[in-house]
């Protein structure tokens, strides 16, 4: 608060008599005063890259069960449903909120970045925000196996079942560090630019197992590889949840702002609906210990 003017020493009295009143008075110039923080974050009046509207990446193609048909404009989808839930809580209709395609692991790259946030399956972590900001969590996630049924990957039990076997998964991944860090294998991992060339190489016995995050791996096994199982999921590391949050750029104006609205979201159940709605099936897999 700003300090009070200095009286004039005929007024002392009248100040001594009435400073309980005064001390407990509203300030009114400040109590009317918005917060530099609120202003910013004035719905859909947003320093966004463009006025007006709220841009939005993710990757092509678009996997299921994060978006629907491959569509992220249409609001179906884990990722679209929460991505237009933000922007709503922003301030910005459906009518506001722009799409365009940044590659997985450009998300996340050092550099000025072409969105105002991208949503991509995106996993916090103290490396990657080096080069951005993120959000609050949206999502608490597992690293699942997926094998065909009747492998010997497929009979794997254990973390240390899996260590004689060929895994592969997407570069940048935390699919791809829980392989390198956590099962250790005997044979380097095959990388992928895609998780569409890391389900081919599956199908093709390129590699004996591969590794996505659980819900990706209910949609493969139940949609995409139906002669493929869930071998099982990896238990979390110890710490902090592995988290998806989304990405911006780094220092943006709009991080806290993003931030809010994930943690409103998922204060009033907003998320735990979507997450019912559209990864319903992502509930239970044996645990690899």
């Amino acid at each position: 608060m700003h300090p009070a003017p200095r009286a004039p020493r005929r007024a002392v009295a009248a100040v001594v008599v009435l400073a309980a009143a005064v001390s407990c008075a509203p300030q009114p110039e400040e109590a009317d005063k918005p917060s530099s923080a609120g202003k910013a974050c004035e719905k859909g009046e947003l320093a966004t890259r463009t006025s007006g509207k709220l841009t939005i990446a993710t990757d092509e193609p678009a996997y299921e069960p994060w978006f629907k048909d491959g569509k992220p404009a249409n609001g179906k989808g884990f990722e679209s449903a929460v991505a237009y839930a933000v922007a709503e809580q922003l301030g910005y209709g459906k009518d506001k909120v722009a799409w365009q395609t940044v590659p997985f692991n450009k998300a996340f790259a050092p550099g000025e970045k072409t969105f105002d946030f991208d949503i991509n399956q995106v996993s916090v972590s103290e490396e990657r925000k080096k080069a951005v900001d993120f959000s609050s969590g949206y999502y608490d996630v597992r690293q699942a196996v997926v094998a065909l049924k009747g492998s010997k990957a497929a009979k794997a039990k254990s973390v240390t079942d899996l260590k004689g076997v060929k895994l592969g998964a997407q570069v940048g991944t935390t699919s791809l560090n829980y392989i390198d860090d956590v099962v250790k294998p005997k044979q380097a991992a095959a990388v992928y630019a895609k998780n569409d060339q890391a389900k081919s190489a599956l199908k093709n016995g390129q590699v004996d197992a591969i590794v996505v995050d659980l819900p990706t791996a209910f949609y493969i096994t139940g949609a995409e590889i139906t002669d493929a199982t869930i071998v099982g999921q990896f238990a979390h590391q110890g710490g902090t949840p592995e988290q998806f949050g989304l990405v911006l750029d780094k220092g943006s104006a709009l991080t806290s702002c993003v931030s809010r609205a994930v943690d409103a979201l998922r204060e009033d159940g907003t998320l735990a609906k979507i997450e019912q709605q559209w990864l319903s099936d992502a509930v239970d897999a044996p645990v690899l210990k």
